[in-house]
């Protein structure tokens, strides 16, 4: 009987934390980014809301 769960295997499980702190990092590197070298975000082909709507999936405490 299939009860709609997925099972994942722990390297995949691995994988997926690996990418979520891989993303964090970059979320918060960005923020970094956006508020000492603003000038930078558009040398990285990124505009000010695409920054902003990064910066918003942040954890609270560390927008």
């Amino acid at each position: 009987m299939h009860t709609g769960r997925r099972r994942y295997s722990l390297a995949a499980l691995r994988s997926l934390i690996a990418l979520r702190r891989e993303q964090a990092y970059f979320r918060f590197e960005l923020k970094r980014m956006a508020t000492d070298n603003p000038h930078l975000i558009d040398d990285i082909g990124l505009t000010k809301e695409e920054v902003e709507a990064e910066i918003a999936k942040l954890p609270f405490w560390q927008r």
